[in-house]
């Protein structure tokens, strides 16, 4: 029986493109989204629409689609970016972020976590302006905060897990050409989807809680 992946924010961006490696790789793809595309529903992966990672229903809803079966690699990506600055603080949109981007992966997790095995692997895509050591530009309030709150609870986890022999990655893309960000980036989904089963292929147990750049850096908190 292949390997069984669970990818959140499958419909488009960097979440397709892990859909479509994965598939490639001979997975058993679990595609999860808020709401499915076009692109999504083309490809192999077993579709599980109507996922709002903010809304505990849906979640159950998703957990009795699973019905039961295991999870080799749980992959996080559903995210939300605005930019709140001095002049524009608006308290609306950094509470979504926070909902989206910290709790949203704490709430898909934990609900997963019983079909996940000794040995299964939880990748959480999060960004380096969750990093304060970084952050030399302010700015974007309710993302840097959301994803270092992101940061904090996968670092939890990975301690946690230690038990159960089940490792955590914490993982920024880079700056990925995405509808998040105007299509500005530096890197395509497809190379970051790539860089991104690297790391998960390269974690373990030693390694678990480690804060990486796609590209195998080690990132500052």
């Amino acid at each position: 029986m292949s390997a069984r992946v669970l990818i959140t924010g499958a419909a488009s961006g960097i979440g397709l493109a892990l859909v479509k490696q994965y598939l490639a790789l001979g997975y058993s793809v679990l595609a999860c989204a808020r709401r499915s595309s076009p692109a999504l529903l083309e490809t192999a992966a077993e579709v599980i629409d109507g996922v709002d990672v903010t809304d505990p229903a849906a979640i159950l809803s998703m957990l009795e689609q699973l019905d039961g079966r295991s999870i080799d690699i749980l992959i996080n990506c559903a995210g939300l970016l605005s930019n709140e600055s001095l002049d524009d603080m608006n308290y609306a949109r950094i509470q979504s972020q926070w909902e989206i981007n910290a709790l949203g992966p704490l709430r898909i997790t934990e609900a997963v976590l019983p079909l996940l095995e000794a040995g299964s692997k939880i990748a959480m895509i999060t960004s380096r302006m969750g990093s304060i050591a970084d952050n030399t530009s302010g700015s974007r309030y309710g993302y840097r905060m959301s994803k270092a709150a992101l940061n904090a609870a996968s670092k939890s986890l990975a301690e946690d897990l230690k038990s159960q022999s089940i490792a955590v990655a914490i993982i920024h893309p880079g700056l990925v050409s995405t509808k998040m960000i105007g299509y500005q980036g530096d890197v395509s989904p497809e190379q970051a989807a790539s860089r991104i089963i690297a790391r998960i292929d390269d974690l373990n147990g030693d390694n678990s809680g480690t804060f990486w750049h796609a590209n195998g850096d080690t990132l500052p908190w």
